[in-house]
C-alpha cells in the first residue's frame, strides 16, 4: 500500500487520498480500512469474521452506488436504456491482505468470493510458480508469502528462512535442488566433441548455463565409461542442473536426470555441489526483494544479517 500516495489520479480532487490499490483490465482493488475504521471506531478489535462481513456490506453498497451511476451514464451518454445495456461492477472477493509486486504480479489473502466464506490464497505471476523454479523452494517461498500475510512477525519470518537454510545444507537429497529446463539448443553449442585423451567437449561461446552443464554431464558420464548402462541427455531433454563447488575437473555446474543418476554422478553431486550457491542464487534473491517491498530493515535482526550483510 505504500505506493497509494504515490500515484497521481487525475480524478481526485487536491488533498484527496487515493485508495485504489490494483487496477488490471476490468478488474479495480480498492483500501477499504480508513472508511471502515470510519464508520465502526472498534473495527480493529472485532473478530476475522466480523471484519470480513463489514467489510463485504460496505462492498456491496458501493456496488450499488456504482451501478446506479452506471445507468445513468448509459441513458445520458450513449441513449441505452437501463435494461439493455451491459455495464455492470460486482463484489468479486474480499481480500484480508495482499502483496502487490507488480501488474499480474500478486498475492493476496482471500476470505469470501462472490458471497461465498473461504480460506485460500491466491498468487499470480509470482517467479516461484514458474516451471523452472525447484518445487521445494516455491513450496517455502509460497509458506512465507502465506505466513506474511496472515499477519506473522518478522521475526519469525527470519527464523523460519535460517532453519530452512540448514535444512538445504545439510538434509535435502541433491535430486530436489536443480533448476528445472529443457535444453532445446543442445547440439548448437557443441563446438567439437572430444579428441585423442580429451576428456570434455570444447562448448561455443555464448552457451546457456543449463547447456553447458548438460554437455558436461554428457561428457562425464562417456569418461567414466556409465554411458553403456545410462543414456546421455538428447536435445529437448528436461534435466535438472546445479553449481558445483571447486572440484577437480573446474566444472562451474553440472545436469542430471533425477529419475536416471548413476550413482558415481550423485556422489559427485554429493561431494561438490555448491547448496550455498544454489540458496542464494534461486531463493535468496526473491526474499530479498520481497522485504524490500514490505520495508523491512533487514540489518537489524540476527538471523536475516547472515544472508544480507
Amino acid at each position: 500500500m505504500k505506493h497509494l500516495e504515490e500515484t497521481p489520479w487525475f480524478i481526485c480532487d487536491e488533498g484527496d487520498t487515493n485508495l485504489c490499490a490494483y487496477v488490471d483490465t476490468d478488474s479495480n482493488y480498492f483500501n477499504a480500512g480508513p472508511l471502515l475504521n470510519h464508520l465502526y471506531p472498534n473495527f480493529e478489535k472485532l473478530s476475522d469474521q466480523d471484519k470480513d462481513d463489514k467489510l463485504e456490506s460496505i462492498a456491496k453498497a458501493y456496488e450499488k452506488i456504482i451501478n446506479q451511476h452506471y445507468d445513468t451514464l448509459a441513458q445520458e451518454c450513449f441513449n441505452v436504456g437501463v435494461k439493455d445495456h451491459r455495464l455492470e461492477m460486482k463484489t468479486e472477493c474480499v481480500i484480508r491482505s495482499a502483496y502487490f509486486r507488480a501488474t499480474r504480479r500478486y498475492a493476496q489473502w482471500i476470505t469470501k468470493q462472490e458471497g461465498i466464506t473461504k480460506e485460500t490464497l491466491d498468487v499470480k505471476g509470482l517467479e516461484y510458480k514458474k516451471s523452472n523454479f525447484p518445487k521445494i523452494f516455491g513450496n517455502f517461498f509460497k509458506q512465507v508469502l502465506e505466513d506474511v500475510l496472515k499477519g506473522t512477525q518478522q521475526s519469525e519470518i527470519d527464523k523460519r528462512i535460517l532453519d530452512f537454510k540448514n535444512k538445504i545444507l545439510k538434509e535435502i537429497p541433491i535430486e530436489q535442488l536443480g533448476n528445472p529446463t529443457s535444453v532445446k539448443t543442445l547440439n548448437k553449442y557443441i563446438d567439437r566433441k572430444p579428441v585423442g585423451g580429451e576428456t570434455f567437449t570444447i562448448i561455443a561461446k555464448g552457451a546457456p548455463a543449463p547447456v553447458r552443464a548438460t554437455i558436461k554431464y554428457n561428457d562425464l558420464l562417456k569418461f567414466w565409461k556409465l554411458d553403456n548402462k545410462h543414456s546421455p541427455v538428447l536435445q529437448g531433454d528436461k534435466v535438472k542442473w546445479i553449481y558445483l563447488k571447486k572440484n577437480p575437473y573446474n566444472i562451474e555446474a553440472l545436469a542430471y536426470l533425477d529419475f536416471d543418476m548413476p550413482d558415481k554422478i550423485r556422489d559427485f553431486l554429493d561431494k561438490f555441489a555448491d547448496k550455498e550457491k544454489v540458496f542464494d542464487t534461486i531463493l535468496l534473491n526473491k526474499l530479498e526483494g520481497f522485504y524490500d517491498d514490505m520495508g523491512w530493515k533487514l540489518v537489524t535482526n540476527p538471523y536475516i544479517n547472515q544472508f544480507f550483510i
